[in-house]
This record gives C-alpha cells, structure tokens and sequence, in this order.
C-alpha cells in the first residue's frame, strides 16, 4: 500500500510540472507577436532610412543643395516666374504669404501646381500663429476664421483647448494643401518693450508657454500639419526687431538655461521635429555679435550636441537686415552650413544660393558630407509627415465646430 501511494504521488508530481511546463510553453508562445510587432516596427525604421539614403544617392549635388531651400514668391498662380524659379533652384519647400492667397480654388491650384513641379514631396509653409500673424485671412471667398492672439489663449490655462486650436489651425492649413506651419512661437514674453514677440507669446512664464505650445504643436502634427518651433534660444526679451536690425541679449548661458530654454527642452522631450533659429546675438555665450542663426555654438554645441536635437533646423527669413546688412552671401552660406543648419529659409537670390554652396565646396570650406547630412534630415523628415497624408476640405474652413473652439477663448478673454 505504502508503495501504491509513493507511485500516485510521483505521477502527481510529474503531472503538474508538466502542467506548469505546458502552460509556460504556452505563455511563451502568446507573448511571441508582441515581440513581432516590436521587431517589425524597427524593421519600418530600417526601411525608411534605407529608402532616403537609397533617394539621396540618386541626386545631384544641385538637387541636394535645392533641397535645402525654401523660396518664396509674389505669384498668386504658377505662372512663367515661379515655374522658371522652381526648375532652376528645385528648392524643398515654398513659403506663402497672404499675397498669394486670393480664393480657396486658385490657392490650392497654386499649391497643387508647386507640389506637381517635383518627384520629391514638397514643404509648402505659412505663418498661421494666430493674432495678428494669420497669412490666411486674405482668402475672400470662404469664412476664414480669426484667431485669438496666443497670449489670450495661454491666459485660459487650459491644455485641451490648445490642442483643440492647433487642430483647428492644422486642419484649416490642411485643406488648402499646406503641411508645414511656423508655429508656435515659444518665446517667452519676459520684456514688455517687446514689440517683434509681444501677445505672439503664450505667456510671460515658461510654464505657461511650455504647457500650452506643445498641445498646440501635437494638435497641429495630428491635423497633417508639420510644427515649426521658433524662434531658438528664445526671442522674448529684446526689444529690437530682427527685421530692421540685429537684436542683442546679454544674458550667459546659465541664464538662458533657466528661462528660455526651458520650452525647448519639453518640446525636443516630446518630439519636436523642426525647430527655427533666430537672428539674435548672444555676445556673452559666442563672445562676438554672431547671430544664434549663423552660429556654431548656438546650433550645433548648444542646440544638437547639449540639447540632443536630431531634427531638422531652419533659419528665420535670411531676407532680414539683421543677416543681409552685415554679411555677404558666401560668408552667410559657410557659417549656416557649418553651424548645421538644414533649411535656408527665404534668401535673397536662391538662385545665386546654390551657386555659392558649390563654390564654398570646391574651395574646401564646407564638404559635400555637411550637405547630406542636412538632406538626409529634410528626406526623412518629408519621408515620415509628407507621405499618405490625409486631407482636409473647404468646408472645415471656418466651420461651426471650428467656431465653437476658438469662441472658448473669447468667452474667458471677456471675463
């Protein structure tokens, strides 16, 4: 008996490991798709950089040089000028303004025709901030919506309504055919003789500014829209506007750490994917009147290498005098490219631009290398937001929905 009951306990025992066993087994077998998935999603990563670099090796060192450019125009319609500007500069991308916006139909035609003019997606940008930076209202045949200045909107406080604005905004833009917006600006309006930023800003505090912007920037990103954070390290306390001349802040870098910066840090945190340069001198951190756009140490030592920035990074408008009053062409050119700049935003003759970048490699000032690094950015930047994009019509364009969010902002601005 004694010997009966030591068999029936060692089948027991053999019985429930090989319970244990088979259920561990099976366990290991329902957990196998989640590391798929995983392994498919790095794959996906793979595949597109292999697509850009395979893109990027097809191109002329012109087409490269293009790439890094974002022209602008006074043409309202593709005519003969822009068509001619497009095919000598195959730039990257096209900035409008409210000149070329006249109805729905002819500015959508018009970007329609830009995007047309290139096998390589197109950036087509605009500054729709809001207040009284809104390149859309000239449109004359839908009801354009007017948008609250962001300072009367950081005053609400209220992170939903950010995002639900930066939805309206993006989906608005997208309607038209427009995919990168410059916006938000995250300066921090810490100066109140500042006239350039002013109610431009979400607040006088960075918290303020930190807390609203991003919601912005997601809802904009989620509405098709490509985010442009501006203007880096912070264009809040001047009082001197870099269309005119060259604004200059005093402050060390310890300085900006604790309020100007604190924005850019949260927004690279939360995956900002381009980021504007300011024509601003930081005397105390570059020990020269070098504007942050054309510097070194501001882009590539404090925005890249301290900050840990990977993506793409444009200039402020290079039209400006605080840029075209004090440097020339070639000198602009060699400073932007070996400060590791990606987009050369509105030059005065790009035509002129191109030929210059080859000339500064072919003196060995800069190398080809520099060039495809910032290419290889701009690609995979278009490759990630400009491919099976989904769009918007004319009716979202000042739609009751839309009217019924920017209202909250008027309702509380009341009070």
């Amino acid at each position: 008996m004694k010997k009966i009951l030591i068999v029936l306990s060692s089948i027991l025992i053999l019985g429930i490991f090989f319970i244990y066993f088979f259920n561990n087994n099976n366990n290991k077998e329902v957990e196998k798709p989640i590391l798929d998935e995983e392994e498919v999603s790095e794959n996906d990563i793979d595949v597109t950089i292999n697509k850009v670099e395979e893109l990027l090796n097809s191109m002329t060192l012109e087409d490269k040089i293009g790439q890094m450019i974002i022209v602008a125009t006074s043409s309202s319609s593709y005519d003969e000028a822009l068509e001619n500007l497009l095919k000598e500069v195959k730039p990257g991308g096209v900035i409008l303004f409210k000149d070329n916006i006249t109805t729905y139909e002819k500015t959508t035609k018009l970007i329609s025709d830009i995007k047309k003019s290139s096998t390589i997606p197109m950036l087509i940008g605009i500054d729709q901030e809001g207040g009284k930076v809104q390149r859309i209202k000239n449109l004359s045949d839908a009801n354009v919506l007017e948008i609250p200045s962001m300072y009367d909107l950081g005053k609400t406080n209220d992170e939903k309504l950010a995002y639900d604005v930066g939805s309206v905004i993006g989906s608005e833009l997208n309607a038209f055919g427009i995919n990168l917006d410059f916006a938000p600006v995250v300066d921090i309006y810490s100066n109140k003789d500042n006239t350039v930023i002013g109610t431009r800003s979400f607040g006088n505090d960075e918290k303020t500014v930190i807390k609203m912007a991003i919601p912005l920037a997601n809802g904009l990103k989620d509405s098709g829209v490509i985010a442009v954070y501006k203007h880096f390290p912070g264009h809040g306390d001047t009082s001197v506007d870099s269309h005119y001349e060259l604004p200059i802040i005093n402050k060390t870098k310890e300085q900006l750490y604790e309020l100007e910066l604190k924005p850019y840090i949260e927004a690279i945190k939360n995956n900002a994917e381009v980021i504007m340069i300011g024509h601003l001198a930081l005397p105390n951190i570059t020990n020269s009147d070098e504007p942050a756009s054309l510097s070194k140490k501001i882009v590539s030592e404090m925005l890249r290498d301290e900050l840990g920035f990977n993506g793409v990074v444009i200039t402020d408008a290079l039209n400006m005098k605080a840029i075209t009053d004090n440097y020339s062409m070639e000198e602009m050119c060699e400073k932007l490219i070996n400060a590791k700049v990606d987009l050369l935003l509105m030059p005065n003759n790009p035509q002129e631009i191109v030929k210059t970048i080859k000339k500064l490699i072919q003196d060995n000032k800069i190398t080809e290398k520099q060039i495809d690094e910032a290419v290889m950015r701009i690609l995979l930047l278009k490759e990630n937001n400009l491919t099976n994009t989904k769009t918007t019509s004319k009716e979202v364009i000042g739609s009751k929905e839309h009217q019924d969010i920017i209202a909250k902002i008027n309702k509380i601005k009341k009070n």
